[in-house]
């Protein structure tokens, strides 16, 4: 499913069905609030068990109920293992190339999207660390979900909000990042500073109408059940993000709003050293927009079902890895399918005990707001698996990382050569 921290469940391509079920996935399928509704009906497990569940009072353990009084503490994310710290700034962007029916006549395709990069040692301290959410969007979404968590809970990231790039005399290499479907551009946002914190410049995108965003403006938009929302959209998206990486290598401001970017963002990135990644829905559309755009070198796809209409079937001469969870070869025909079409440097990894969810900012906010809400061990792991959580951490931060300093920066990565004593739960398959 294509559920982040305290979502609704929809699934990889926005459809309910799994890896053996009957859904296309050609298209949206039933909404993310039809999906939620029929689940609460039937008592199903909802977004963190929403579903049945007797909720704990906020700040009280589990077994503790109505004894503590305690103010509960802020969720946290892990701080980024790199050597520099971390800067970060929105972007407004707009496709005049493509009109916008939903929004009106004479519209055209408005996003947001977020930079993360490397800043500067000396003045990152100076600059506030940014929320992981904006404030309206992270509303939208805990209200969408009916998730009863304080939005003042929500963490903190380690990126500092507009502080100057750290400049090296080279340029930065560029990775861009599609979420899942119903999603929002920060649900990965450990695996987006952990790379920014190892020097590359991140660029991450809202899918309007089938996210949560919030424009300058204050306008908050939530996926919208009119839009039907393809791999193939995400792609578009992903390949008009390149075109604005192009701007701001080249020294053009894109923001439609022309807010003051940080210093030395403006001709500091590398528009030839470029990979994407994506999950669920979006792993699917990073290998569509790799096969339509060569400027994308590298792709990975976290549990990505490969399902769209037309499928990913293109032969692919570049380096492509899978990190698999429900959606791996083994029961995915179309994994299995796409696999076969890449004819350059590939590989297949699956951490044990993981889920969908396991892959993604899910794997260590839910079990945080699981102890805040009284959830039982039991329900945490029905939405993060049973993968330990702070292991799936770490396999988040290191796998990506090594297989963008390998393919990008051509830096040795053994960690990629076969199975890690490190990281005896992550197996390989040919």
């Amino acid at each position: 499913m294509d559920s982040t921290p305290f979502a609704s469940p929809t699934g990889p391509t926005g459809s309910s069905a799994g890896p053996t079920g009957g859904a296309s996935g050609s298209s949206a399928g039933p909404t993310r609030r039809r999906i939620l509704g029929t689940a609460l009906a039937m008592g199903a497990t909802a977004p963190i068990g929403l579903a049945g569940t007797a909720w704990g009072a906020p700040g009280r353990s589990a077994g503790a109920a109505g004894t503590g009084s305690a103010a509960p503490a802020r969720l946290t994310l892990p701080v980024p293992t790199g050597p520099c710290p971390v800067g970060t700034v929105p972007l407004h962007l707009c496709d005049t190339a493509r009109p916008d029916p939903i929004a009106g006549p004479g519209r055209f395709r408005e996003l947001m999207a977020t930079v993360w990069y490397p800043a500067r040692v000396a003045d990152a301290d100076a600059y506030p660390l940014a929320p992981w959410m904006t404030a309206g969007a992270l509303k939208a979404f805990l209200d969408d979900a009916g998730f009863p968590l304080d939005p003042s809970l929500a963490p903190l990231t380690s990126g500092h909000q507009g502080a100057p790039v750290h400049r090296t005399g080279h340029r930065l290499p560029v990775v861009v990042f599609s979420h899942g479907s119903g999603s929002h551009r920060a649900d990965h946002t450990v695996v987006c500073q952990e790379l920014a914190s190892h020097g590359y410049a991140v660029v991450t995108v809202d899918h309007t109408h089938d996210g949560f965003t919030e424009f300058p403006d204050g306008t908050v938009l939530t996926p919208d059940d009119r839009v039907t929302a393809y791999p193939r959209d995400y792609a578009a998206d992903l390949r008009f993000l390149l075109d604005r990486v192009d701007d701001l290598a080249a020294g053009r401001n894109p923001d439609v709003d022309r807010r003051t970017l940080p210093v030395g963002l403006l001709g500091g990135l590398d528009p030839n050293t470029v990979g994407a990644f994506g999950w669920s829905k979006g792993g699917t559309a990073t290998a569509l927009a790799m096969a339509a755009d060569r400027r994308i070198r590298a792709g990975l796809a976290l549990d990505g079902p490969m399902i769209s209409n037309p499928p990913p079937s293109a032969d692919l001469d570049r380096p492509f890895m899978l990190m698999t969870a429900v959606w791996a070869r083994a029961g995915n025909p179309a994994a299995e399918t796409f696999w076969g079409h890449l004819r350059g440097w590939r590989l297949d990894v699956q951490a044990t005990g993981a889920v969908h969810g396991s892959y993604g900012d899910n794997m260590t906010l839910i079990p945080q707001a699981g102890k805040l809400l009284g959830m039982t061990e039991e329900q945490i792991q029905s939405q993060v698996g049973t993968l330990d959580p702070d292991r799936g951490i770490l396999i988040q931060q290191a796998y990506p990382l090594a297989f963008f300093d390998l393919h990008l920066r051509h830096r040795g990565r053994h960690l990629l050569d076969g199975p890690s004593k490190t990281f005896p739960e992550v197996v390989f398959h040919p």
